[in-house]
Formats: structure tokens, sequence, C-alpha cells
């Protein structure tokens, strides 16, 4: 039986007639949600009254009521987007996500940088960054009820507040979120000393009260006598902060100096050095505790006159004086707050969005602007992605599956020849979402291949893993060449029946530094058979091969299966594979082994069962033609056909078909199926028909 939800609540008044009826529709699916002992009413319905208190916009409120977490076990399960249109359907969507991520762990509070990419994480993850902001308030409501959890819980969620959602709530401006979520954590974290602390306030409260308030009292009495128009009120201190600064600056509470601190707020620069020269003649000062950072502004732009007192009882007060402009760059732009409390450093997009939120919080009406496209631009060129094991990896923009496996461990990216998202098989092309959970699939033995480099074909974005792949390659070469030159030196030794040479005499003759060096300037013939017969003073010797024989050559094939030579296949006319393409097989019924691309859409698409058909297979020795379709753009189509034929043609690569499409603009689009040998050359010749002037783009046709 539906539950009848009071509509008349301090969080609905204000609201318009309509925005009031779709708020009892809300109310009306939150009735459907079965008692809670714990809640006396729905979770989201407290976390709307949480956020009611911070000026939010109606669709805030909401998506916080229809993100209670019991909600999703409702069946049927509403459709928010039909009911409340898609802002709210992506902030519920985003905030269920939120609600219900796992990755920190306590173990976090010693690595900083996993706990920094966590927070960011959480950021860039969200749609609309107002989902975080309903986080948070859920966080708060978490920590308010943790008393009934067990001492574990409490010390868990406590750490992770303090290590994730504090400085996320700071990170956004929003400074009351930022000290209750500091203050309940710190209490569950050291129940004593925030005992200790909120027991010394306490005594001394009237005390401090009476004192700010005579300080305000005598100081906007002188400032009306001088004409001019100040706003001075009295600044709290937090629990948390206070013990943060007792810890940093090594003193007792009774020492602080800024447990009573008045901040004015004037009209324009000159009144703010008049307000301190009036504080000054008014009150004793502390001149080691004075700074102005309106002529010496700190490295984030913060600007704002700082001064301490004595007052007739001796008590030490802290006093800022800055301008409005002043006041709304340090509360309303978020540089100055975030770098200052954090030493950290944002970007343009960071103080855009952060600086629209806050503003958002202050409207006292609504602003379509504000509340329709705040689309979160946070860290927009990071991906944030997980291991199987939930570690979180940090990548650029961009990345794919292999820049994952080569910033998991080198090691991993030479291997790789798959991977799969949230358990599905994508192409090595794929391009990384945060949030997604990769697997990566991996041969026994190292081999990159030559295409994962070629800035055309779209494997890799980073160049920490491109350049990874290229020392790979320079390796293998620098190890054959070692081989082979040890293969002519050792056939020409025993050919003259040279037992044993002189090693050291020949690295000094040939100004080589180690044995290595020495035979791979012979493997790569930059110490020639002329050279290498002068030194040994024997008749010149023959010029060796270009590729002396490493190991024994398999059984010539196009391709062979699961290590197999021999076994017909053929080739998938859906995606066309070509030697150099990283390739598998599927075993069908009919028409045997058929290979694909890896990345193709048949195979990316497969069902969990029929993947079970699914087979190594590698590309062998034997030679092979392939055709290939490829799909050019073109500003216009004059010449188009025979300037790329004349291209193909130098090039000797025969043209099978071609189909040139116009378009009303006079552009085109032109279709050929062309005939090579291997994806080496497959992008020389897009490169070189890339070149063409009048050429838009040019790729191979999937």
């Amino acid at each position: 039986m539906q539950k009848k939800i009071d509509s008349n609540k301090p969080f609905l008044i204000d609201f318009s007639t309509e925005e009031n009826e779709t708020l009892q529709r809300a109310l009306n699916i939150i009735g459907q949600i079965p008692d809670d002992p714990n809640y006396h009413r729905p979770k989201g319905i407290e976390v709307a009254e949480i956020l009611k208190d911070y000026n939010v916009d109606f669709k805030t409120l909401l998506a916080a009521i229809l993100s209670d977490p019991r909600l999703l076990e409702l069946s049927p399960h509403p459709d928010i987007k039909e009911l409340f249109g898609e802002t709210i359907a992506v902030l519920v969507k985003d905030v269920n996500w939120l609600n219900t991520l796992t990755v920190y762990s306590p173990e976090m509070t010693k690595k900083p940088n996993e706990v920094e990419t966590l927070r960011r994480m959480l950021l860039s993850m969200t749609q609309d960054v107002r989902a975080v902001l309903i986080k948070l308030a859920y966080r708060i409501h978490r920590l308010r009820n943790l008393p009934k959890e067990s001492y574990e819980l409490r010390h868990f969620i406590a750490q992770e507040t303090l290590d994730i959602y504090a400085p996320i709530a700071n990170r956004l401006g929003i400074h009351q979120f930022k000290w209750e979520l500091e203050d309940m954590a710190f209490r569950y974290l050291e129940p004593q000393t925030y005992r200790q602390i909120a027991k010394s306030l306490a005594v001394n409260r009237m005390q401090r009260e009476n004192c700010i308030n005579g300080f305000i009292e005598l100081l906007q009495k002188h400032l009306t006598q001088e004409n001019l128009n100040c706003a001075c009120y009295g600044r709290p201190k937090h629990i948390y902060s206070i013990w943060k600064k007792m810890q940093h600056k090594q003193l007792g509470i009774e020492q602080l100096y800024d447990l009573l601190a008045v901040r004015v707020i004037v009209d324009n620069l000159t009144q703010c050095y008049s307000v301190l020269g009036m504080v000054h003649s008014l009150w004793q000062y502390i001149p080691k505790e004075f700074d102005d950072y309106i002529a010496n502004p700190k490295e984030n732009g913060y600007q704002s006159l700082h001064t301490v007192i004595l007052d007739p009882d001796g008590n030490r007060i802290e006093v800022q004086i800055r301008t409005q402009e002043m006041h709304d760059y340090a509360e309303l732009g978020v540089a100055a707050h975030w770098s200052y409390k954090e030493g950290g450093k944002q970007s343009v997009a960071m103080e855009k969005s952060i600086a629209t939120l806050r503003k958002l919080l202050e409207e006292k009406q609504n602003d379509e602007v504000l509340t329709d496209d705040f689309r979160s631009e946070l860290f927009n060129d990071r991906v944030y992605v997980l291991t199987p094991a939930g570690k979180l990896i940090d990548l650029v923009k961009g990345s794919t599956p292999l820049d994952f496996a080569y910033a998991v461990h080198t090691e991993i990216g030479h291997r790789c020849r798959g991977a799969k998202i949230n358990g599905r098989i994508v192409p090595l092309t794929y391009t990384l979402k945060s949030g997604e959970q990769i697997e990566i699939l991996t041969a026994k033995e190292s081999a990159p291949n030559h295409n994962w480099i070629d800035p055309n074909l779209g494997y890799l974005k980073s160049s920490r893993a491109i350049s990874r792949v290229k020392n790979w390659f320079r390796n293998q070469q620098q190890t054959e060449n070692i081989v082979r030159g040890k293969a002519l030196l050792d056939r020409e030794s025993k050919r003259l029946g040279l037992k044993m040479l002189n090693m050291v005499e020949m690295l000094s003759f040939f100004k080589q530094p180690n044995t290595d060096a020495l035979l791979e300037a012979i493997g790569r013939s930059d110490i020639n058979s002329r050279q290498l017969a002068g030194y040994l003073k024997i008749p010149e010797l023959e010029e060796a091969p270009a590729n002396v024989p490493l190991k024994k050559t398999s059984i010539n094939s196009v391709v062979s299966v699961a290590g197999i030579d021999n076994i017909q296949t053929s080739f998938a006319h859906c995606c066309s594979p070509v030697l150099g393409d990283d390739i598998i097989g599927y075993i069908s019924q009919h028409n045997g082994i058929t290979v694909h691309r890896i990345d193709c859409k048949n195979i990316t698409q497969l069902s969990i069962e029929k993947q079970d058909q699914l087979i190594s297979v590698a590309w062998g020795d034997k030679k092979a033609s392939h055709v290939v379709p490829i799909i050019l753009h073109a500003f216009s189509s004059q010449n188009l056909l025979n300037n790329v034929s004349q291209v193909l043609a130098q090039s000797k690569i025969h043209i099978f078909s071609a189909a040139l499409d116009t378009q009303p603009d006079f552009s085109a689009t032109l279709n050929l199926t062309i005939q090579i040998e291997d994806t080496n050359q497959l992008s020389q010749i897009l490169n070189k028909i890339s070149c063409l002037p009048n050429i838009i783009d040019v790729e191979r046709k999937i």
C-alpha cells in the first residue's frame, strides 16, 4: 500500500504551483518505498531538506528526492526520464552511481596521488556537477546517522569523508558543506580531542561573543562618524580547522590568534586603508601579525588586509579588511580558496564550473541558464578507468585499452592482444570513458605490432606508451643485429681456423665500448666485410646475406591457427583483414575458420555464448595480396579520381573498383577498392593521398 507523503514541508515553500505539483508526484513515488526503521522519513526527502538550506534550484531538490537508493528496489522501476525529463534523469543516474561507488580504501590515506585521482574521477564522471552537490548532502546525512553503525564502519566512513568528500566540497567552494563534513568526520575519528576542543570553545563562547560584539559596535560607531559604509561581522571557526591550526603551529587552543575574527567589507580600495588606519588608532596591534595581501597579493590572486589587535581585556582579534570585489573573488572564485587550502592548481574550466555552481547556490530566483546548461567541464583532458581489481588508472583523454595496458605495466602492453570493457570484447582502438573497468587479454610472449605506433591507425594516444613500443622494436633490432654479428664472426673464425679472437684488441681497433656494441655494428654492417678482413689480415670476406637466418622457419602459410600452419581459412569480407592487422578467427558451422580484424564490429558485438567460437590466429610467413576498401572525402570532385589514380599507379597499387559521389555543395566522396600487401603499405598510401591538396580526409573503410 502506498504511503501518503505530506507535501506541506519546509522545503516545499516558495515554489510555483507547477513545481509543487511535480514535487508531489515525486513524493507519491517515494511513498511506495517500504518503511525503514532507521529513518523517520525516506532518506531522499531528508537529503532534500539539507540542500534546501543552501538555496539550491528546484531540479537539484527534485533529483535528491528521486535518488533515494531504495527507489532502485521498486518493481516496476519508475521511468524518471519519462516522468520528470532528461535533466532529472541524468542527475539521478549520476547520484546513484556516486552512492554505489566502492573504490576507496583506508590504505589510500598513505597514497596522496591515488586519493587525488579518485577525487578527480568523481568530479569528471558526473555529467552535471550538481550530482556531486547532492552526493555531498547524502554524505552529510550519512554522517548524521552514523552513531547507529559499528565502530569499524564509523571509522571507515569518517576517514573517507576527510580524504575524499571534504576536499571536494572545498574545491567546489561549498564551505558550509566542507566544515560540517570535516567536523563530523573528526568527531568520529578523534572523539576525545573533538570533545576537548568543543568544551574549551563552549566554556568561553559567551565571552567570545561579547568580545566580538563589543569590537564591532565600537568600530561601526567610528565608521559611521567618518561616513564609511562598511559591513562588519564575526567569522566563525570550526573545530577541525582549529585542530589543524593547533597541529600546524604547535600551539594550545588558548594561544591561537584567530579564534576571535572579524571581517570588514568596504566599497573601494582607499577605504581598505582608511579602515585599517582607524583600527590601528583605536586598538593596539601586533606588528608581526600584519599582512598586506592587497599590495602583495598571494600567488593565487587572493587580496585582503590582515591584522591582529588587542582589545582592552587583552583578547587577540584577527581583522580582515577587503573590498566587495576582493571578497567575491575569495568567496566565489575557486582559485583563491582551493589553491590556498590545498596547494593545488586548476584549469580555467574548473574556475568557470565552480564559480557557476557557487552563483547557482546564491541565486534567489531560478536562472534557467545556470540550471539547465550547467554541464561539468572539470578535468576534461583526463579519463579515469579501473583495473579488474578496482585500482584507479589516470589517463589522457582519448586513451585506448592499449594505453591502459602500458599504464599498468610495460610488459602487459607488450603482450596485449585484446581487451574487454565491462566484460565485452572491444577493439584496441576503442576510446576509453571514465568509470569503465578494463581487462587486458595477453599472450605469453611480447610481440608489439608496428601498427601501434602509426598515428593514422589510432592504437595509442599516450606519448609514454608510444615510446615504450619504439624502444621495444629498437631493442629487438639490436638483439637481432648482435646475434647476426656473432653468427658472421663465428662463421669466419671457423673458416679460417681461428680458435680464439682477441676481443679487447678488436674493441680498441673498431672503437667500440663493449662486445655487444661490436657485434651489433657487424650485424647491421656498420663494420663491413672489407674492414673486418683488414683487421684479421685475411682475404676479403664475402658479403654475407642481408639476413642471416636466426631460427628455423615454419612451413609457409598466410595464417596459422592456434600455432598450427596450413589450416584452411578464409578472410571475412566485412572487415577485410590485411597483413599487419590484429586478427582473430571465428569457427563457423559451415564455412570453417573465418579470419576477422579483432576490432571488427561482428566480433566486438558477439554474444557471450558465441565468444566461445573465437580462436587465436596469427599471420604466417607467406605473403599475399589483400583487397581493402578505402574512402576519401574531398572539397571538389574535379580531377579527384585522376589525381588519386596517379598516386596509386606510382606506388604500383592496383584499383579494383571506384565510385565517385558528388554532393550539392560540390564536395565529393570517392570509394575505392585497392589491392595491397600489408598495413604498412596501406598506411603509406593513405599518407600520400592525404597530402593531395583537394583531400579533406582519407581512411580505411570499416
